[in-house]
């Protein structure tokens, strides 16, 4: 498919990012048009593409690399020397964004910082994704997913006290900050259509992970009560025979009522509990009664019996069990990538569809430098001229 029927053909994106928050960003903007340069150290790359150690082609194009590259093109560039700079000055002349996700200071350190790029390029749009901030007493802190989740609440929330604090396994925070650079920089586009310059957009894992806590955050803030979804009376996982399900019992005039028709107890325990209040009460002996009566029942028999109640529930799922799971089919959530190296891989594909503009992929995940001799031609530059 042409390029030009994608919505950012034309937009050029200079990526210093690298690991998750910036790469993840940078993808989602590629998917949709952009040509995303991404700019590499010789020899090692990006941090992500020695995730696993060793530092062969196999190695440095592994899997999460793959995951969070595809459609961008490399070029290898020892930034600390001028005629590198002057590359990379040379691409900010008619590029249209610039992300990264180190410190703050760093990229002013290199010789890129906002005020330097914006005298070359007063449209240049300067995308920056943090850990806590470029201000403030954490600014100076390493931007990591495991951190956010510990110092913005996000750890601290449990089911009840007797869970165990843990890390999230997932890069939430990651992710959640990628998605927010990716809905600023689409906006400073916006904005530089109106007024002809462009601006600084910044992000950070901290706000990212306190702005998912609004609802609970505007609670605690105007009741002094805590919120906790996971604290609900009906709501909760529960082991099967052959696995777990998990219910959601809310949103409905009656719940408690429909729960025990659906796992089949002898009394309907909303005539002695009718309030929420009520149920908040007897919550334990709640509890107890699901997991009793779950445990005997097969996931599809309590899946079943539930739907027919009309009930907020699910199985839960293993990822290898999601991947494989008709709806992810259906949903074109995996993408095969015929690679050099690997061969036929498969990736996740884009979490958005377009009716007119239909996700493809035009570049595989580059190797290191890939692209290196193509966009220094495109500069009329060669690599003597990068030395």
């Amino acid at each position: 498919m042409s390029d030009s029927k994608l919505p950012l053909d034309g937009v050029k994106i200079i990526d210093f990012s690298q690991v998750m928050l910036g790469p993840c960003a940078t993808q989602m903007l590629a998917d949709f048009g952009a040509d995303v340069i991404k700019i590499e150290r010789p020899k090692s790359g990006d941090l992500s593409r020695n995730v696993f150690g060793g530092r062969g082609e196999v190695s440095q194009n592994n899997p999460v690399f793959c995951s969070l590259n595809r459609n961008k093109r490399s070029i290898t560039l020892n930034t600390r020397t001028d005629a590198a700079k002057n590359v990379i000055y040379e691409l900010i002349k008619t590029a249209d964004v610039v992300v990264n996700n180190f410190r703050p200071g760093v990229m002013t350190r290199m010789g890129f910082g906002y005020e330097k790029l914006k005298e070359i390029n007063p449209g240049i749009i300067f995308a920056a994704g943090t850990g806590f901030g470029s201000k403030g007493p954490y600014s100076h802190k390493g931007g990591q997913d495991v951190l956010a989740q510990a110092m913005s609440g996000v750890m601290e929330q449990r089911a009840n006290d007797s869970v165990p604090r843990s890390i999230y396994p997932t890069a939430l925070c990651d992710y959640a900050a990628g998605m927010h650079l990716v809905q600023g920089v689409l906006a400073a586009i916006i904005a530089r259509y109106k007024s002809g310059v462009g601006q600084k957009v910044e992000v950070s894992l901290y706000n990212s992970m306190i702005a998912m806590q609004m609802q609970e955050a505007a609670n605690l803030m105007a009741t002094k009560a805590t919120l906790n979804w996971a604290a609900l009376p009906l709501c909760g996982v529960f082991d099967t025979t052959d696995g777990a399900v998990v219910v959601v019992g809310a949103f409905k005039e009656n719940p408690l009522q429909d729960i025990c028709i659906a796992i089949k107890h002898a009394e309907d325990l909303s005539i002695k509990y009718p309030m929420l209040e009520d149920q908040v009460e007897a919550k334990e002996f709640l509890q107890d009664e699901f997991r009793c009566h779950f445990s005997k029942m097969s996931t599809t028999e309590a899946i079943n019996n539930m739907e027919k109640q009309d009930l907020l529930c699910a199985p839960v799922k293993s990822l290898e069990e999601a991947l494989k799971d008709e709806q992810t089919t259906v949903n074109q959530m995996i993408a095969t990538i015929n690679h050099p190296i690997h061969g036929s891989i498969q990736v996740i594909s884009s979490p958005i569809t377009m009716s007119d503009s239909p996700f493809t992929i035009r570049h595989t995940p580059p190797g290191l430098g890939q692209h290196t001799d193509e966009i220094l031609a495109e500069l009329g530059l060669s690599l003597n001229d990068t030395q």
